[in-house]
């Protein structure tokens, strides 16, 4: 192993390390995050960590990209296999298993915007793998024949998912693409009305009712 490959490795178990420690702080300081408490707490110069991420921004920036990927993943190894609706309906309760496993990280990109923080266009990406698999399965289950486009969508709006349907997923009629959105905002809104507590004292069963809410989207887009 030659030099620099040992520092490169060097260089990514400490980036890790410090991405570990500052998701801690998550828990506890949400995303107020402090380079310097985060080197506090590895037993650094605070000069030492602004090596591996220049300002807090890039260790949001960072923490935000993981994170989009984690529950991109998760998402996308739930859908390889079942019926078109099946993997819509493994999509949703991934990333709400996701979600309840990482409440500060889902905080994080799906909570209120971090003050002062303007996320780059690194993050766009990671950002949308879920609706794009959400995408992908209604583009299949519509090339498949088993949705119908349903009433089309004039005028600006039509032509806005047509941007959005010919950039995620080609030939798909604007206005299912319309449905698969709503039903990732949806989505959205019900897991994190459950991870911020807006169903305690009234919805115990929380698996049960989210999997109501969710079987009514998959019928909103067509799924059978």
């Amino acid at each position: 192993m030659t030099a620099a490959s040992i520092r490169a490795r060097v260089r990514a178990e400490m980036t890790d390390e410090i991405k570990a420690v500052a998701r801690r702080h998550l828990a506890t300081d949400g995303a107020n995050l402090s380079l310097r408490a985060v080197a506090r707490d590895l037993g650094m110069a605070s000069s030492a960590v602004y090596r591996y991420f220049a300002s807090r921004d890039d260790l949001l920036t960072a923490l935000i990209i993981d994170a989009y990927d984690s529950v991109g993943a998760a998402a996308e190894e739930s859908a390889r296999t079942g019926g078109h609706g099946e993997r819509f309906l493994a999509v949703c309760h991934a990333v709400r298993d996701w979600a309840l496993a990482n409440r500060h990280e889902w905080a994080l990109i799906y909570g209120s915007p971090v003050p002062g923080y303007q996320a780059p266009r690194d993050t766009v990406e990671p950002a949308v793998r879920v609706i794009l698999q959400i995408g992908a399965i209604v583009r299949d289950a519509a090339l498949a024949g088993e949705i119908e486009p349903g009433a089309p969508i004039t005028g600006r709006l039509n032509e806005e998912l047509e941007v959005i349907a010919e950039q995620t997923a080609a030939g798909t009629p604007p206005q299912m693409v319309a449905r698969s959105l709503a039903a990732w905002i949806h989505l959205c809104g019900a897991v994190s009305a459950e991870l911020f507590g807006q169903l305690n004292n009234t919805i115990d069963e929380r698996r049960e009712f989210f999997e109501f809410q969710m079987r009514a989207e998959a019928k909103t887009i067509g799924f059978r």
